[in-house]
C-alpha cells in the first residue's frame, strides 16, 4: 500500500509541476477530425495505445537487464503502478465534467500518467546500462 501511495505521489507531482501536452499525432488527429465526441474519443484512444506501446517497449528493455531479486522488486513496483494507473484520472470519465471530461481530459490525464512512468523506466535503464 505504501508503494502505491508513493507512486501516486510521484505521478501527481509530475502532473502538477509540468505542463501537460498532447503528442503531435493526437493534435493532428483532433485538428483533422470532424469535431465530434466520437472522433475525439478515437483520437484519445489512439494516443493511449501509443503511450501503452512505448511503456511496454521500455518495460521489456529494462526486463532484459535485470534478474533475480532486483527483477522481482521491480515487478512488484510495476504491479503497484498498474493498480494506480487503472484508477488514475477516472474522475474525468465520471460524467460530472460532461463529454469533454470523458473524451478530452481523461485521455490527456491518463496518457500523462503512462508517459511519466515510461520516462521513469527509461531513466532506470540509463542508470543500469553503462554507455
Amino acid at each position: 500500500m505504501r508503494l502505491l501511495l508513493a507512486c501516486a505521489t510521484v505521478v501527481s507531482s509530475v502532473l502538477l509541476t509540468s505542463p501537460v501536452r498532447a503528442d503531435p499525432e493526437y493534435d493532428k488527429c483532433i485538428s483533422d477530425s470532424d469535431g465530434t465526441n466520437a472522433a475525439w474519443s478515437q483520437c484519445g484512444g489512439e494516443w493511449l495505445a501509443r503511450a501503452d506501446k512505448a511503456l511496454n517497449e521500455a518495460w521489456h528493455a529494462l526486463r532484459g537487464v535485470l534478474t533475480g531479486e532486483t527483477w522481482e522488486r521491480l515487478l512488484e513496483e510495476q504491479r503497484a503502478w498498474n493498480q494506480y494507473k487503472e484508477k488514475a484520472c477516472l474522475f474525468w470519465a465520471s460524467g460530472e465534467f460532461g463529454r469533454d471530461g470523458q473524451v478530452v481530459s481523461f485521455p490527456l490525464c491518463r496518457a500523462s500518467v503512462i508517459e511519466a512512468r515510461t520516462r521513469e523506466l527509461k531513466d532506470y535503464l540509463k542508470q543500469l546500462s553503462p554507455e
